[in-house]
């Protein structure tokens, strides 16, 4: 039993000095999580949420007020441009119409009948004018006899005044034709004002009937047959026979955050997802890029806000998709990823690598006077940079700052423009740890904690 309890005692002894040697060797060291500087394709993305959109579509309202007699579509069915989709009763413009194009057609005859007196006028005067000129060469031949003496006076006078007769006649035939080219204007007058008259009653029918305006799809009907609607406004209760869609060029419509739109750039390519078809893509392009801010909680923009209130806010962005849009309708909920810039082959870091440190001031084991201090930490700003290990002259590893110059942003990694090489080997965390690293500090490698993804994924 003695011997048993030695043994023990001197496993419990072997133990602690084995702990001592561990916990000693070990003690001074940080324990961290490192990667190694590679290179790989670096793209930056912006996402924005939103949905899908047809680049053109149209509500058709109603414009006149009545009961809808026909609808002859549905929501779904596919419409050409000039094809009568739907009509609000129209017994009375349809009435005014007919009673308008009769009053046409008899003012029409009118004109006629008015033509026909003014081609008889224009028959008179040229009787009278024809007669006139041959009582002219009588009056003239009765002149030269009457002055030889050969005609009496009595057949003189006869001439004369058949002569004046005939003057008399040709202005009044003169009269009655401008009198019948009058009446003939006058009654073209009216049958001008009676096809105005009959252009707004035949506007008012037509306000009866809708017509789809492209080639397209109806994506909505919100009335039925029998139901009565109004003229309002857009998009108000009873206004809004229905919407018709042009699905031959779908976007999508989204909102990205105020921080990422000065990235944005007409024709940007991207990838959008949607919700209701998951695992599948569409490829796109930027079309348009808002310049008006929208409060997120309320949409609104921030020019017709009436609030003083700071909120976060977002700018529309239309991503036109690229190809075959199958299986899209309007309304479903979508992600648009937007490729800011791409890079190739690039240096690249872990995000978290990064830190601002500020450098210790020169000095004997970095202990110098007070004032000594102040005057130049005064002097130094914080730095980014990146933590490297490094192994000083007895070969352990140390940690040593290293400022470094940034370019694009990725997912999870940032561009290394100046200040590392590939295959160094950095401190990437833990987070708490790197923050309060110091230049010089002994590191250990941390093998138990699982390790971030290797690059190559942003």
């Amino acid at each position: 039993m003695k011997k048993i309890l030695l043994t023990i005692l001197a496993v419990v002894v072997i133990a602690g000095l084995v702990a001592f040697m561990v916990y000693k060797q070990q003690s001074g060291y940080t324990k961290v999580l490192t990667a190694k500087i590679a290179r790989q394709d670096l793209s930056t993305v912006v996402s924005g949420t939103g949905q899908i959109k047809p680049r053109t579509y149209v509500n058709l309202g109603a414009t006149a007020m009545g009961r809808v007699t026909h609808l002859f579509v549905k929501e779904g069915d596919r419409v050409k441009k000039g094809e009568v989709v739907a009509t609000i009763e129209n017994v009375q413009q349809e009435a005014t119409v007919h009673g308008q194009q009769a009053a046409i057609s008899s003012a029409r005859t009118d004109i006629a009948s008015y033509v026909a007196a003014e081609k008889t006028s224009e028959a008179n005067v040229d009787h009278a004018r024809a007669d006139l000129e041959q009582k002219k060469l009588d009056w003239d031949r009765a002149q030269s006899l009457y002055k030889a003496g050969i005609m009496a006076k009595q057949d003189y006078d006869a001439k004369k005044a058949a002569y004046d007769l005939d003057v008399a006649s040709l202005a009044q035939a003169v009269a009655q034709l401008n009198q019948a080219k009058a009446n003939t204007a006058s009654a073209r007058g009216r049958l001008r004002t009676q096809e105005a008259t009959l252009r707004a009653n035949q506007d008012l029918l037509n306000r009866t009937i809708a017509i789809a305006p492209f080639d397209g799809i109806v994506t909505n009907e919100p009335v039925r047959e029998g139901e009565t609607v109004v003229e309002g406004i857009q998009n108000t209760e009873g206004s809004t026979l229905m919407t018709v869609a042009d699905m031959s060029v779908i976007t999508a419509e989204v909102k990205v955050d105020e921080t990422d739109i000065v990235n944005l750039k007409i024709g940007q390519p991207a990838d959008v997802t949607v919700d209701a078809l998951p695992g599948k893509v569409f490829k796109g392009h930027v079309t348009l890029v808002g310049d008006q801010a929208l409060l997120r909680s309320t949409g609104v923009a921030t020019s017709q806000s009436t609030t003083g209130t700071e909120e976060a806010k977002d700018f529309k962005v239309v991503v036109t998709l690229d190809g075959s849009t199958e299986g899209l309708r309007p309304g479903l909920s979508t992600t648009a990823k937007i490729t800011t810039a791409h890079k190739a082959n690039v240096l690249t870091l872990p995000i978290q690598a990064l830190t601002m440190y500020t450098p210790q001031p020169p000095g004997d084991k970095g202990k110098v006077e007070a004032a000594s201090t102040s005057s130049v930490s005064a002097k130094l700003a914080p730095q980014q940079g990146v933590f490297v290990m490094v192994k000083d002259a007895h070969g352990k590893q140390r940690a040593k700052f290293i400022p470094v110059t940034t370019g694009i942003t990725g997912a999870t990694d940032i561009e290394v423009l100046s200040g590392l090489g590939e295959g160094q080997e950095i401190v990437i965390g833990p987070y708490k740890t790197l923050r309060a690293l110091k230049d010089g500090a002994l590191l250990k490698r941390d093998t138990q904690k699982l390790t971030v993804p290797p690059p190559g994924n942003s």
